[in-house]
């Protein structure tokens, strides 16, 4: 996504294939954090956090509508690991420079439980608070393809490119089958991106059958919780559990965000599963810091997401395999970029596009990305469901035309019918998934919430695409048989 806006706000001609909706994959499943990386810092990748906090600054300039500003709270147990902590991070706060978003500082025990009513007081000392910003991943990702469309470019979902075309060993195009009707086309391009996450060696092996895999996949796992079980608008950081790892329990759309795991997969699935050890190490790890502590029982969503890593030989922990991004040519042409974050999609694109002019021979265009702002850019913090920014007062007008779609889908969220028929209308949803999923974040806050409204959303996307009662029911039964793997009796 940030490729295609790039190139396309420098004048190129862009065209984006995704294999199945937007954010389906690793980049609707993070930590929903914009941040520089208080852990990179701590294994020493100086250039990784330096580079991750300048675009963080960027991406809340130009996403005010998604990216929010986040206080974050270590609690300490032993001296040494606070003045640690804080000495850290105030280096964290002067790489930031004039992108930070407030001073790290030192609470007493008692500041950190009124922060944290929630949090275990015994043996502790006091805490660290230091700020990062939230985000909301799969939305970022439907405004960037909004943005881009908006500057030229053409970004369609569910075209799945199945083969190269070559000239003389050189790619000049790709053909791609239309999933939802199965036409196939052809298109001509002077470069191919190959930017497909954990899905690159698959296409890479399209252009050399011999291909040697240059990914290595990395899970991580989420729980959501009940916001009562941390009433407090601080999030907390976890620095080291009892496997080195860290772990973060963050609110996140009136609920409680808990994760990550960090867990070495062979294989890749488009829809990854959490396993029960990763479940208990998160409930296990939260059970030493939080009173009450939450319980399997309690957890309302569970999802998993494969980070993209580039593969190491000496390497075999994934935690040691460097977040920071790479960028290769075969000898085809074909250009392909591995690795990289969330917070710096924006530099990564950046950088991709700047090889593919070179490879091209395209004429040169500066990129323009620091400036432009994301689709539902907005100055107004007020708006009721405030993730759509400036499309708020189009969603209301609207509403004055259809007021029947003024119906809330449920009670525990701010959205109504009227913000299904806008995901078909304005951001490409095709499917019950798409709009549970990724346009509206359901699925990802509450699983059974989402089975319970997937037959009024089938209903009302039907209505609005045309599509027929037993369109419904296929909708319907694949999103219940999906959602399974997203609530916590079924793991």
């Amino acid at each position: 996504m940030g490729t295609a806006l790039d190139a396309a706000s420098r004048g190129y001609s862009v065209l984006l294939l995704e294999r199945s909706d937007f954010a389906k994959g690793t980049s609707s499943r993070s930590t929903k954090l914009v941040h520089g990386g208080v852990r990179y810092l701590g294994q020493g990748n100086i250039r990784l956090v330096y580079e991750a906090l300048r675009e963080r600054g960027i991406l809340l300039k130009n996403a005010t509508h998604l990216v929010k500003p986040q206080s974050f709270i270590i609690p300490c147990y032993n001296l040494l690991q606070k003045i640690k902590y804080l000495v850290g991070l105030k280096l964290y706060d002067w790489m930031a420079g004039r992108n930070s978003f407030g001073s790290s500082v030192s609470l007493s025990t008692k500041q950190v439980s009124e922060h944290l009513p929630g949090i275990k007081l015994k043996g502790l000392i006091g805490g660290v608070q230091y700020y990062d910003a939230q985000f909301d991943d799969a939305r970022l990702a439907i405004n960037l393809a909004q943005t881009a469309t908006e500057n030229g470019a053409v970004v369609l979902n569910y075209c799945d490119v199945n083969s190269f075309i070559k000239e003389q060993g050189k790619i000049c195009g790709v053909t791609a089958t239309d999933v939802l009707n199965h036409k196939t086309y052809s298109v001509k391009a002077k470069v191919v991106i190959n930017a497909t996450g954990i899905f690159v060696d698959d296409i890479l092996k399209l252009d050399r059958i011999q291909h040697r895999s240059l990914i290595r996949a990395s899970q991580g796992v989420h729980l959501v919780v009940d916001n009562s079980f941390l009433k407090t608008p601080d999030a907390i950081l976890i620095p080291k559990t009892s496997d080195d790892r860290v772990l973060f329990i963050i609110p996140w759309y009136e609920k409680i965000l808990l994760g990550t795991t960090d867990t070495s997969i062979d294989q890749t699935n488009i829809e990854p599963v959490a396993l029960g050890k990763e479940i208990e190490f998160i409930l296990d790890t939260a059970k030493k810091y939080l009173d009450p502590p939450p319980r399997r029982e309690d957890v309302l969503s569970v999802f998993a997401g494969l980070r993209p890593l580039a593969a190491s030989v000496k390497k075999r922990d994934t935690r040691e395999i460097s977040r920071s991004h790479k960028i290769l040519v075969s000898e085809s042409g074909l250009v392909t970029i591995i690795g990289g974050k969330w917070t710096t999609y924006r530099k990564m694109a950046e950088d991709i596009v700047n090889r593919a002019i070179a490879i091209a021979g395209l004429h040169n265009a500066e990129c323009i990305t620091r400036q432009i702002k994301i689709h539902g850019y907005s100055d107004n913090r007020n708006n009721t469901v405030s993730v759509y920014g400036s499309d708020e007062e189009k969603i209301n007008k609207l509403l004055q035309q259809e007021p029947s779609l003024d119906v809330l889908l449920d009670d525990q969220f701010p959205y109504k019918d009227v913000h299904v028929i806008w995901s078909v209308r304005e951001e490409m949803a095709m499917t019950v998934e798409d709009v549970l999923a990724r346009r509206l974040r359901i699925l990802f806050l509450n699983a059974q919430t989402a089975i319970d409204l997937a037959p009024r959303v089938a209903g009302l996307m039907a209505r609005e695409l045309n599509y027929d009662e037993e369109w419904i029911q296929r909708q319907v039964n694949q999103f219940r048989q999906l959602a399974q793997n997203y609530s916590i009796k079924s793991n």
